[in-house]
């Protein structure tokens, strides 16, 4: 009892320091990309961006290195579940969010895209170091692509994404104190990420279940704690697109560069649930955000309801996996 109380204080307080060091680590590069001249939107859709999905990626890492391929698959798809289903659920429920970025609807259906791309990669039931090859590739083509229509939507116009980052990422911080922020965010996250592997894998051991269902659920929610808060911060403050421009930049990022983690660090056999049951719910509900994101009269909204839909699904999500886990 002692031991499986030492996991969970290891696992909490895991992610206590996942959460502030990845806030520390996207305010330091941010900072030093903006003392460096680079605008505030290509910060905000590639270097926050990415840095969003550091959790992710930095469990990911630490699982595949030790052999749990489960817990980074399982992280990766749960996570952008969790992204859509707890986050924006829970954050439309606090304040309706108003889609008002050109970017953010180009950047949905590319989303979409991703998501099919990667399904379509696992469907045989193998993450291969190709398929791990491959998904790189699309994180390269995919921040390229999101620089140019940065920089092309800036020339013709002024987006509601732009005004929003510009006003979040610091631009009176020195590199000296920025590089300070930077080392601390990625000495946090890699101590965290092996805290939470860690008491996660003895956990999973504990009760006799697989690495894949802690992925999924306790792994993959605490690892969005970073995205709820900030999501939550950016309504709160009114800049609405920044909260679900975290999300869709999470999403794209975690099967990009998250999942192909295990497939260049250890390739092999994925569990025939995560294409059967998690791989297809991932598709759904971020299909369904994808409907949800546009309207044929006035400006698309995630409202109340469509957050409560998300919250309802995410939580019948999580006692599918429970009753599956326990053979019922």
């Amino acid at each position: 009892m002692s031991f499986m109380l030492l996991n969970i204080t290891g696992l909490l307080v895991g992610f206590i320091i996942i959460v502030f060091s990845a806030d520390f680590f996207v305010k330091g590069t941010a900072a030093i990309a903006r003392n460096f001249g680079i605008s505030p939107l290509i910060i905000g859709l590639t270097i926050v961006g990415l840095g969003t999905s550091a959790p992710e990626i930095l469990v990911a890492s630490m699982a595949s290195i030790q052999g749990n391929t489960g817990l980074a698959t399982g992280n990766a798809i749960g996570s952008n579940i969790a992204n859509i289903g707890l986050v924006l659920g829970f954050t439309a429920i606090v304040s309706p969010i108003l889609i008002q970025s050109s970017i953010l609807k180009r950047e949905l259906p590319v989303l979409l895209v991703i998501s099919i791309a990667s399904y379509l990669l696992l469907i045989d039931g193998n993450l291969s170091r190709v398929d791990g090859f491959i998904l790189l590739a699309g994180l390269v083509g995919f921040l390229y692509w999101l620089a140019r229509t940065a920089q092309q939507s800036r020339a013709q116009s002024i987006d509601t994404l732009d005004v929003e980052f510009s006003e979040e990422i610091p631009s009176n911080i020195p590199n000296s104190k920025a590089f300070v922020f930077f080392l601390l965010g990625l000495i946090g996250l890699i101590v965290s990420s092996k805290i939470i592997v860690w008491a996660a894998v003895n956990i999973a051991e504990s009760f006799g279940i697989s690495d894949l269902v802690i992925g999924l659920t306790i792994v993959a929610i605490g690892t969005s704690l970073p995205e709820l808060a900030a999501s939550i911060a950016s309504v709160l403050k009114k800049e609405p697109d920044l909260a679900i421009g975290n999300i869709i930049g999470s999403n794209a990022f975690n099967l990009l560069a998250v999942l192909s983690v295990p497939g260049l660090i250890h390739p092999g056999a994925i569990e025939s649930q995560l294409i059967s049951r998690d791989i297809p719910i991932m598709l759904g509900i971020t299909l369904l955000l994808f409907f949800f994101s546009y309207s044929s009269t006035g400006q698309p909204k995630i409202g109340r309801f469509k957050g409560f839909l998300f919250a309802i699904l995410f939580i019948t999500y999580l006692g599918k996996v429970y009753l599956d886990t326990i053979g019922i």
